[in-house]
């Protein structure tokens, strides 16, 4: 849902948008939205109910996900937890990991029994092991930011996957959005700030991609991806390294 830009009185810059919502949700019932914002258009919307919905709940893209799941899981970005729950209640051996303390917080108070505080590209194989399947809902290959930086996420990929395992994300096909040649940049590379009361974040990038280009990239990275189902302008993925 949109809505017009909301105006912040004050604003004190934070670090954790997610994770201070997250945390009021879960210990207070507060339903303060967060606000997501970009140049151009208008302010989206977060229901913070939303971060904690359940099974019946998601979207049939992010069901099917968790139905193809397999052995060993890194839920990558997992905020409140809602995959990785659903994933632990069904016997998955999963570690879910979010650069957001609070969120981990609340992950963990929710009875999530591996939850860390943890950037991807900072987390090690040495340490955590390899995984069989990589679960990146919510558009999470958008850490990666820009196009310029997917070689370095799928080498992340690499390190952090069994030789036979499968990385399992959603995005979504921003095209529909712009008219053509609007950018000099690709039209998926976006830039975000977020809010949550009088508080917001420094801008970030976050990267959507469109199923041809990342199938292209993902080539050239070593892997071969699988379109496993299309809804709208969204689709889930399922790539594989290439033996």
């Amino acid at each position: 849902m949109t809505q017009k830009y909301i105006n912040l009185k004050h604003p004190k810059q934070d670090t954790d948008i997610f994770g201070q919502a997250v945390k009021n949700y879960f210990n207070f019932n507060d339903e303060t939205p967060i606000q997501v914002h970009t140049k151009n258009f208008d302010t989206d919307i977060i229901p913070v109910d939303y971060l904690f919905r359940t099974e019946d709940e998601m979207p049939e893209i992010e069901l099917t996900a968790l139905k193809l799941v397999t052995g060993k899981t890194l839920d990558v970005g997992c905020c409140a937890g809602a995959h990785a729950m659903i994933l632990q209640h069904n016997q998955v051996e999963v570690t879910a990991i979010d650069t957001s303390r609070k969120c981990i917080e609340v992950c963990k108070e929710r009875g999530l029994k591996q939850a860390h505080q943890l950037d991807f590209f900072e987390l090690s194989a040495e340490e955590f092991g390899q995984f069989e399947t990589i679960l990146l809902m919510m558009n999470g290959i958008g850490i990666a930011g820009t196009i310029q930086n997917l070689p370095q996420f799928f080498n992340q990929l690499k390190q952090l996957l069994q030789p036979n395992g499968q990385v399992l994300l959603d995005s979504t096909d921003l095209n529909y959005l712009f008219e053509k040649d609007e950018f000099e940049h690709y039209y998926g590379e976006m830039t975000y700030e977020i809010s949550y009361k009088n508080q917001i974040s420094k801008a970030f990038n976050w990267l959507y991609i469109d199923q041809e280009l990342l199938q292209e990239i993902a080539l050239d990275n070593g892997f071969k991806t699988e379109i496993i189902l299309k809804s709208d302008s969204s689709y889930l993925a399922k790539l594989n390294l290439i033996n």
